[in-house]
């Protein structure tokens, strides 16, 4: 008599229902280089952990800081702070690191954001942009006559920057007679500063959550340094030599600014 664990694959008809190979049934064929590369990853992660690596945060966690940053494969989101223990920063991201979303046609907080301020007593926000963001450049060009760059999934989010980098640009915020990388670079800075005022002046953002605005420098934009987050705003302020005195001593030549 058959059973579910005998190994019969049947359906009960005495038919085979096992899809052939090649057959268009069976999915599309793959070499699974980049599985192998994945699970083999994993299995060094597994390893390498100590038995106690979650024991502090099995049942719960606190982060201390929730960062917003672009999904960008170059922006190691907790490798950039040092972080070497799960636990410690909550880490949504999106295309052009942005605070908000849209529900019928209102701007809204993001719940990546909302949910460690509301449910896991997090009290700190930071958003980190990066140089040569592909987000803000795509805005960039449609907002100066070029078309947004699809799929419809991408042009949502690409829109949504669109307002900030007009304003921007009729502002004269930014330079718009520099050459492309400069006025994208400028863009960059002044998005995570939009993005910055946006959580202030959200009602879902209580009044004592701080809000930090960085960017990622990995192209030696800011200084001769590789991997630093720069700072360019601390709760609204973004004067570099006012940011210079709120930091603690030592890290004075972390607060920069391209628009300054």
């Amino acid at each position: 008599m058959a059973t579910d664990n005998d190994g019969d694959d049947s359906d009960g008809s005495g038919a085979d229902t096992s899809a052939p190979a090649g057959d268009p049934a069976a999915g599309p064929e793959h070499d699974h280089e980049v599985l192998e590369t994945l699970l083999a990853g994993n299995r060094r992660h597994v390893d390498s952990l100590p038995e106690d690596y979650f024991r502090d945060v099995q049942t719960g966690q606190h982060p201390g800081v929730v960062a917003i940053c672009c999904s960008d494969s170059r922006v190691p989101q907790e490798y950039m702070w040092g972080v070497d223990h799960p636990g410690a920063v909550f880490t949504p991201s999106n295309i052009g690191n942005q605070v908000w979303d849209e529900d019928d046609g209102e701007r809204i907080v993001d719940g990546g954001i909302l949910y460690p301020i509301h449910h896991t007593e997090t009290a700190v926000v930071a958003v980190v942009g990066h140089t040569g963001c592909g987000a803000v450049t795509a805005a960039y060009r449609v907002a100066t006559g070029g078309d947004t760059p699809g799929p419809q999934g991408v042009d949502k989010w690409v829109e949504m920057l669109v307002p900030v980098v007009e304003e921007a640009i009729e502002s004269g915020a930014v330079d718009a007679d520099a050459d492309e990388e400069t006025v994208v670079n400028q863009l960059v800075e002044y998005n995570v500063n939009r993005q910055v005022a946006f959580l202030q002046n959200a009602a879902d953002v209580p009044d004592d959550i701080a809000v930090y605005g960085f960017v990622y420098d990995f192209q030696r934009v800011y200084g001769d340094t590789d991997g630093r987050a720069y700072l360019i705003n601390v709760d609204g302020e973004t004067d570099p030599a006012a940011i210079r005195e709120r930091v603690p001593d030592g890290y004075e030549t972390a607060a920069a600014s391209l628009l300054a």
